[in-house]
């Protein structure tokens, strides 16, 4: 007997961490986009959703699991939310999130209302505001196909038990969350596992009304069946015969004791159960005979039902409900640093902590308090980027994650200070090396042939495989970061613009950038596409073969910068002259 508990014990262990691991990309289930009303591509509207869905996409790793921001101003204000399924880790549910931006804005391009659901998450926007306002549509109902037995007890078991969830998850009982699960024997052989959850902005009444209206819909869409679920914008159901959310990480109430396939409903009056072998009762051998070989049957079949459960998809359809609907939320700031915590990192903004400074101010070594070391770029109260360059930074390097692009950890902005954080680059930048007579000796023909390879893969990122297409506008030596392993990072993003992906020019009459990696058109008529990039992205290269400055060229040998310089020798059949001499055993 005592092999058969244990069983029973460490089951809900094994398949927890089976769940977990099978739960590590988001499950993409369903999305509408409410076309009734459209915006226009380079619109405010636009702009502001933008900058919705990049809060969102900060906010990502909240440990409650949800979070609600609106930006811009009536009429063109956009809200938006994310909800994550509570007993779902933050890793997963920032992995659902960051995954979701992206993906709504692709399937949904121009609608002004749109919610896409995952395994995972829900995410939503709207030009609506509907803070702490309950949303039962547009709704979806997935059910699966396959039917259960005993219909008419699974469904009385199905009912009690999602009226008990969803009574717990109106309190709010679960760590604030609005979400509850409940398991209920079915059969000795079968468990129903239920779950229940709403937003938590919600009252508790409107969360139960949200539940109550999603339960009432689950006749008419999933009868007989052996799972199925109603998503809706501020609430959503589920069941199904088989452990589908981490048990590990939940609060689950008591069950009752398993009944044999064949007891179905309670012994008749005056009968009773005994474990003796007198008066009938059943003996302990006979017992240890049964449970055992049903203990192992139980957990293979589990490990079966988690295996398929990657299948899932192909067994259930996905039925549409009501297609209007609208979205809730409310503002806060996502990776704002108070101005104490940078000032304690930096030692106060002290000289020894000093990494350089340049137009734009001044650049610190910190050490935050959980040991990581950062870089702290602190603008100048003249520098030449001013507030719409800082939020601009913030805004893109927020929705840029690649290998070779700096990533921006969190800014400060408080009274006069605008403060970036960066991670900490220990070589600091490209210039720092290749104009420096000793160092340049360090970038041998290998590092830097990796330097323009990186460079390239970050800009060719830029160009064309992140959601939006930047044109970064400032490419040049000092804005080449190196890692300790000597990769490049492009940095400072304060003048880039944000194309859509089928635009492929624009023009401005405030031209920013630096003179020398300026592209022609754009230094003298303001165009700029994603061809002023490649022109800056060349003399770039060139510096990095000449080990020379785009600069230090005026009226000598004849040319005015680096391009003529080279273009001279090309023209005159001695091109390797323009050669770094310390790449001559190298290149």
């Amino acid at each position: 007997m005592k092999l058969s508990i244990n069983l029973f014990r460490i089951l809900p262990f094994i398949l927890g961490f089976s769940i977990t691991a099978t739960q590590a990309q988001p499950t993409y289930l369903y999305h509408i986009c409410q076309n009734a009303t459209v915006f226009a591509r380079n619109s405010t509207y636009q702009t502001n959703l933008n900058l919705t869905l990049s809060s969102l996409s900060l906010n990502a790793n909240r440990s409650t699991g949800f979070y609600n921001t609106s930006a811009g101003r009536d009429p063109n204000d956009v809200f938006g939310l994310f909800l994550c399924r509570g007993d779902v880790t933050t890793e997963i549910c920032q992995n659902c999130v960051t995954s979701a931006v992206p993906d709504i804005s692709q399937r949904c391009p121009v609608e002004e209302d749109a919610v896409v659901w995952y395994d995972e998450c829900l995410l939503r926007y709207s030009k609506q505001s509907i803070v702490s306002r309950m949303s039962d549509s547009p709704a979806v109902y997935l059910l699966n196909t396959q039917n259960i037995s005993n219909q008419n007890v699974f469904n009385r078991i199905l009912a009690t038990s999602m009226r008990d969830a969803a009574a717990r998850a109106a309190t709010g009982s679960s760590g604030g969350k609005k979400f509850a699960v409940k398991q209920a024997n079915f059969t000795a052989l079968e468990t129903l596992y239920s779950l229940v959850q709403c937003t938590p902005d919600l009252s508790s009444s409107d969360c139960r009304r949200c539940l109550d209206i999603a339960i009432s819909q689950l006749p008419a869409c999933c009868d007989g069946k052996r799972g199925g679920r109603v998503l809706a914008p501020s609430c959503n159901i589920r069941y199904e015969v088989y452990p589908f959310y981490n048990v590990s990480n939940v609060e689950v109430p008591p069950s009752p004791p398993p009944r044999s396939p064949e007891i179905l409903s309670p012994p008749p009056t005056g009968s009773v159960a005994t474990g003796s072998e007198s008066g009938g009762g059943i003996s302990t051998t006979t017992i240890i005979a049964i449970v055992a070989p049903i203990s192992v049957s139980i957990l293979l079949f589990c490990m079966g039902c988690i295996f398929i459960r990657r299948r899932a998809k192909k067994k259930y359809n996905t039925v549409p409900g009501d297609s209007s609907g609208v979205n809730e939320i409310t503002t806060a700031e996502s990776l704002q640093v108070n101005l104490n915590t940078i000032q304690v990192a930096t030692n106060n903004f002290s000289e020894d902590n000093k990494l350089g400074e340049g137009g734009f101010g001044e650049v610190y070594k910190g050490l935050l308090p959980n040991g990581q070391e950062v870089a702290v770029k602190k603008l100048s109260r003249g520098s030449s980027q001013g507030s719409e360059e800082f939020k601009n930074e913030v805004l893109l390097l927020a929705k840029l994650q690649h290998r070779n692009l700096v990533r921006l950890l969190g800014f400060c902005l408080e009274g006069e200070e605008k403060i970036l954080v960066y991670e900490y680059v220990p070589n600091k930048s490209l210039d720092f090396f290749l104009f420096d007579e000793e160092k340049r000796g360090q970038l041998d023909w290998s590092r830097r042939y990796k330097i323009v390879g990186g460079i390239a893969r970050g800009i060719l990122y830029l160009h064309e495989d992140s959601r939006l297409r930047i044109i970064h506008r400032d490419l040049k030596a000092s804005n080449i970061l190196l890692d300790s392993e000597m990769n490049a990072k492009i940095s400072d993003f304060g003048m880039a613009k944000i194309f859509v992906v089928d635009q492929t020019q624009g023009n401005t009459s405030r031209i920013v950038g630096t003179y020398g990696y300026m592209s022609p058109e754009y230094a003298m008529h303001g165009q700029f596409s994603v061809k002023s990039d490649m022109y800056s992205f060349g003399v770039l290269v060139l510096e990095i073969i000449c080990g020379k400055k785009n600069s230090s060229f005026y009226q000598t040998d004849g040319a005015y910068d680096l391009v003529s310089y080279v273009w001279k020798h090309w023209r005159e059949g001695t091109p390797m002259k323009v050669l770094d001499p310390v790449l001559e055993d190298s290149y």
